[in-house]
């Protein structure tokens, strides 16, 4: 008797938590969005993550709008969507451009007679020293990371509010956007200023009585996509694009870009308010939040192993670098993710 009254609590203990688990997963199944017909506008949807998410609305039965400013990319993410039996329209077009990105949305609501979920996806990365940064590149930065989902957004929204609580929108920001990662400059500040822009929208749209449409914030940590060899190195662009590389390609230390296509568009069909993907991300998030500045002097510290500013002008596309970096096997997980997100690797690393 004695010995039952011992084990009582612990069995008691045990049975609520998988009733507290259970109850969750039913709620959540209960208010995720039914993706069947609704319209899904997908920016920088040509290739990496933005590809991949394409393809798994559509595999929820979704149709898909995409844009892209690679027009030979963009027909070739069109064509792979038809394959797979998903209905899409796709636009080349630059959306840092304001009437570009407005001709979009509207050609959008034109095609499929409304939109339900907008992801902010588009964006360049540029990798340098500070020093080895223009005033034109960092405003390149802003126009296509920032501005992008900021023109796209405001003229989506009459369409999205339609739909109330049942509409999405889902900013791709990244753990740049909490965390400034050296020589990244550019990045970092257009994410931090679309870090400010998502959550005010969560503010506004989804909170204290608010019925607007359900704001998603994702926070990417490292992401296997193959996105190196659409990023622009300057400085020394072929050691930039060594370390940079390296640490796009190490398995424990990034996320795979399918299984995290998945994760975003679990956590919009659920109206989360936010995810986090990977490891990094949610360590450097919290550290951050906990101390600030300790992060700032980590990163002052990794900044320190980083190569030094090369005096070059301009940068340079991953692709269109020579570098023996390309071919080594440390890069073998973004190699092949580059074949298989559209994101096209030379010659060397194939």
């Amino acid at each position: 008797m004695a010995f039952r009254k011992r084990r009582s609590p612990v069995l008691f203990s045990a049975a609520a938590l998988v009733a507290a688990a259970l109850a969750r997963t039913a709620f959540r199944a209960l208010r995720q969005l039914d993706l069947r017909g609704r319209v899904v506008v997908i920016t920088g949807g040509s290739r990496g993550l933005g590809l991949l998410l394409a393809e798994e609305f559509g595999r929820h039965g979704a149709r898909v709008a995409i844009a892209g400013r690679d027009a030979e990319a963009l027909y070739r993410a069109e064509q792979r969507l038809q394959a797979l039996g998903v209905e899409v329209h796709a636009a080349a077009c630059d959306l840092g451009d304001r009437a570009a990105a407005e001709a979009f949305i509207d050609g959008v609501a034109r095609a499929f007679g409304r939109i339900d979920v907008l992801v902010n996806n588009a964006g360049v990365i540029q990798v340098a020293p500070m020093q080895d940064l223009r005033v034109e590149e960092l405003d390149e930065a802003m126009r296509s990371n920032f501005w992008s989902a900021v023109h796209a957004t405001l003229r989506a929204l009459p369409h999205l509010r339609r739909h109330g609580r049942a509409a999405r929108i889902v900013n791709v920001v990244s753990i740049g956007g909490r965390v400034a990662v050296p020589h990244l400059l550019g990045y970092n500040a257009s994410k931090f200023a679309m870090m400010g822009f998502s959550e005010s929208m969560q503010a506004e749209l989804t909170h204290g009585g608010a019925r607007g449409p359900r704001v998603t914030t994702v926070i990417p940590g490292p992401m296997r996509t193959g996105s190196i060899y659409n990023a622009a190195f300057g400085g020394s662009p072929q050691h930039e694009f060594g370390w940079f590389g390296l640490a796009s390609s190490l398995p424990i230390a990034t996320i795979d870009a399918r299984r995290a296509a998945r994760r975003v568009v679990a956590a919009a069909r659920e109206g989360r308010t936010e995810v986090k993907l990977g490891l990094s991300s949610h360590l450097l998030s919290w550290a951050h939040g906990i101390a600030p500045q300790a992060t700032v002097r980590l990163m002052g510290l990794i900044n320190a192993l980083l190569p030094p500013p090369g005096g070059g002008e301009g940068t340079t596309k991953g692709r269109d670098l020579r570098t023996p970096a390309q071919g080594s096997v440390l890069l073998r997980l973004s190699n092949e993710a580059a074949r298989r997100n559209n994101e096209a690797p030379p010659a060397a690393a194939r």
